[in-house]
């Protein structure tokens, strides 16, 4: 029998905003010492009250408004109860019957498109972290807390069940990322826990249409983690179905080590955890000015920019996928291409192409030796690599001398045009400056000179190699080589 598997995602984000989510702490917690970024909210003390964080709610509509939700108008908070020593108040408001968005979509860039429905998303607040000290024999002796993690804001983006292989919730993630970054309103880092992803996944045989018993996985750090614990738990569920024992709703964690799903415990269902409306928050009336607000702070998201790069400025599909890939690299891109003024379409294009060769080439690689990211972060003001751009695609420096610029921009900030003038690396070429250097080349080189004649092109990289040293290097490669083989043709 062939099977199918079914898998819908549970994605918690971490919103990048500078407080928590209902306290007034820091919710930049990655780096600092434990138990340093806390408040009277955050650390649950008697007679406090939570105060919601209006930066959250609007990362929250951005975030629906980029995977095609629905805003509601109206939103509330509940408490969800249950216990665990990193819950603070022994409860966690979060949001159940009333999300702040709702009935969505995300399109998979595949061969095969997939549509992955959204069901919600919903705001709420993180829990404190728990330390396991383990003793010299093993096992954990004693836990500490961290206060620091507890109330920074979490947006939870739950999918229908509609995937089906590992490689759709591996695109689906990435391009969830993608997203999230390019909105700013999150680093999407999954092994800093920012980004935390359970799939829940059953099988059933192929063409039926029946949702079989389904099966939580959690404990996934990294996007191989994911795919490697959903084609896990297919091939375990399909095996278990095939020797007739029965799935059980349950939790499971994934043992990256091993390479394994591992049962934690049995599923809980909403009416485990106890739910009903915080009353200490009212409902947020979500206005049609704030919607239009939010809306007008969004940028333009990574698929839509690479499809205008491609159309409006002529790049391939590889270079536009290179550019937006990065927010800020397509921003600098565009910062870049914006100084000149072209006097034709085809002209616009053909500085584009160049401008992406040299942002996709040089830039990228000196940046990876340096680990920056952000190209506003190097010595390159985009003004100035504009500059050195149209430079090389005129042809008024060649190759070497544009990359030898290209360094020293780079690693002193350095003026193009200054650096060309100090250095005297203009092209040599015409005429009158080329000439009399190539006449010189062809009388000094007789045995390159007859062995061209005599059928060898190789003699002419020697001839060019000759007038390449004469000029330092300075001349225009391929009017050189014109200049050559028509004076050699009329030798």
């Amino acid at each position: 029998m062939e099977y199918e598997a079914v898998i819908g995602l549970e994605t918690h984000v971490q919103l990048k905003t500078r407080s928590k989510m209902f306290g007034t702490s820091s919710a930049e917690y990655q780096t600092a010492e434990p138990n340093t970024l806390v408040d009277e909210v955050s650390m649950a003390l008697p007679g406090t009250l939570p105060v919601v964080n209006q930066t959250a709610v609007e990362y929250a509509m951005m975030i629906g408004m980029a995977i095609n939700c629905n805003i509601a108008r109206i939103t509330k908070f509940d408490r969800k109860n249950y216990t665990y020593p990193d819950l603070m108040k022994g409860y966690q408001i979060t949001q159940f019957d009333e999300p702040i968005c709702y009935d969505g979509f995300v399109d998979l860039p595949l061969d095969n498109p997939v549509r992955v429905r959204i069901n919600r998303v919903h705001m709420e607040e993180d829990v404190a972290r728990l330390v396991h000290v383990e003793g010299p024999q093993g096992g954990t002796v004693h836990s500490l807390i961290d206060i620091n993690r507890a109330g920074t804001p979490l947006m939870e983006i739950v999918t229908e069940p509609d995937m089906h292989t590992s490689e759709q919730v591996e695109s689906y993630i990435n391009s969830l990322q993608h997203i999230i970054r390019y909105l700013g309103v999150g680093t999407a880092n999954m092994e800093e826990g920012s980004f935390r992803c359970d799939a829940n996944i059953s099988v059933r045989p192929q063409g039926s249409t029946e949702l079989t018993t389904k099966v939580e996985v959690k404990n996934m750090n990294r996007i191989r983690a994911v795919v490697r614990a959903v084609e896990y738990e297919i091939e375990r569920q399909i095996a278990a179905y095939e020797s007739g024992e029965r799935i059980i709703q349950e939790t499971r964690g994934w043992d990256d080590g091993k390479g394994v799903t591992k049962s934690q415990r049995s599923k809980e269902e909403a009416n485990d955890y106890r739910y009903f409306p915080e009353p200490d928050i009212p409902p947020l009336i979500i206005s049609e000015d704030w919607i239009e607000g939010t809306q007008a702070k969004m940028p333009e998201l990574p698929i839509a920019r690479k499809n205008r790069f491609m159309s409006e400025w002529g790049l391939t599909e590889y270079d536009a996928d290179l550019l937006t890939f990065i927010r800020s690299t397509a921003d600098y891109f565009e910062a870049v291409c914006d100084v000149v003024k072209p006097e034709s379409p085809d002209t616009k294009q053909a500085f584009a192409k160049a401008a992406a060769n040299w942002l996709n080439g040089e830039m990228a690689r000196k940046m990876n030796d340096d680990e920056l990211i952000n190209m506003f972060d190097t010595n390159i003001a985009p003004e100035s690599l504009s500059t050195l751009v149209e430079k090389f695609r005129k042809r008024e420096l060649n190759n070497n001398s544009a990359k030898q610029v290209f360094e020293l921009m780079y690693n002193e900030g350095s003026d193009p045009e200054k650096v060309i003038k100090d250095l005297g690396l203009g092209v040599v070429s015409g005429a009158d400056a080329l000439g009399p250097i190539v006449d010189e080349v062809i009388a000094n080189n007789k045995k390159a000179v007859d062995d061209y004649l005599g059928g060898k092109e190789v003699a002419l990289k020697s001839l060019m190699g000759q007038v390449m040293k004469a000029t330092r290097g300075q001349a225009d490669p391929m009017q050189a080589t014109e200049m050559i083989k028509e004076k050699l043709t009329s030798h």
